[in-house]
Parts: C-alpha cells; structure tokens; sequence
C-alpha cells in the first residue's frame, strides 16, 4: 500500500494520478467500513482510495475511538493482503488537518484527531508514504 498525504490542493490527486494512470478510483461512502473497498478491487489493476476526512466524519457518531480504529486497522490489514494477492497496488489519499488552528468545536477537534490516527494506521501498513505539498512530492518512507 501507499499513502499520498498532504493539505487540500496540494497536488495529491496530479501526483497518484501521474504514477498510476490505469487506476480505478473509490471513494470510501459515509458509514461504510473500510473493508467494502475490496468490492473496487481488480487483479493488476492500481485502486486509489479517497474521501478518508469525510468518512471519518461520518464515523463521529461513534462514541468508541478505540473501536472504531481497532476496526479500521483490521480491515486495512486485510484490504492489503486482498491487494497482494490481486498484484493490485492500492493507494490511499488522506488530507492532512493537523497543522491549522484548533477548533473550538469539539466534534472537529475529534475528527482531527480521527483524521491523525487514521494517517498513523495507514503510514504503519504501507510500505511508502510521499507527502504532497504545493505540487511537490517528497518520499517520506
């Protein structure tokens, strides 16, 4: 797996697709589980996987952070073994929220939160991580 991260319109979206230009495109529906992505899936074909901050925000509902990661863990792990098998690269593109202000509300301090573990899970199972920034694509891992 790899994961583009970066800030709105940093050029995440130019950069996979630049990489992979036979990619499919999924992106992940409110209160869906992660693991529904693998119905995108396609032998040799790259899936992109996209929307994380807006199906986090969906996932706000839930009173369980523990849960809901613990969860989301588990289905990444196994979204990256169905992958393999296929010789499917997979590609996840996060936006990154960490470096603004902190909101006063806080169900946005939580999806901020959300948002930060969800890019810690994912740097875990991948095997590079590029940040994107005004265009410019710098290997991280």
């Amino acid at each position: 797996m790899q994961l583009f991260i970066g800030g709105a319109c940093a050029g995440k979206r130019d950069a996979v697709t630049s990489r992979f230009p036979s990619a499919s495109w999924h992106r992940l529906e409110a209160g869906q589980r992660l693991i529904n992505s693998q119905q995108a899936l396609a032998a040799n074909t790259p899936l992109v996987i996209t929307g994380v901050l807006e199906w986090l925000g969906a996932a706000l509902e839930r009173d369980d952070n523990d849960a809901l990661r613990q969860q989301w863990q588990r289905d990444m792990a196994t979204l990256c073994q169905r992958a393999d098998k296929l010789n499917a690269a997979l590609i996840i593109i996060a936006t990154e929220v960490g470096r603004g202000i902190v909101p006063m509300q806080p169900e946005q301090r939580r999806l901020r939160d959300l948002n930060g573990w969800f890019a810690q899970d994912a740097t875990t199972q991948a095997s590079h991580v590029w940040y994107v920034r005004h265009g410019l694509v710098m290997a991280v891992k």
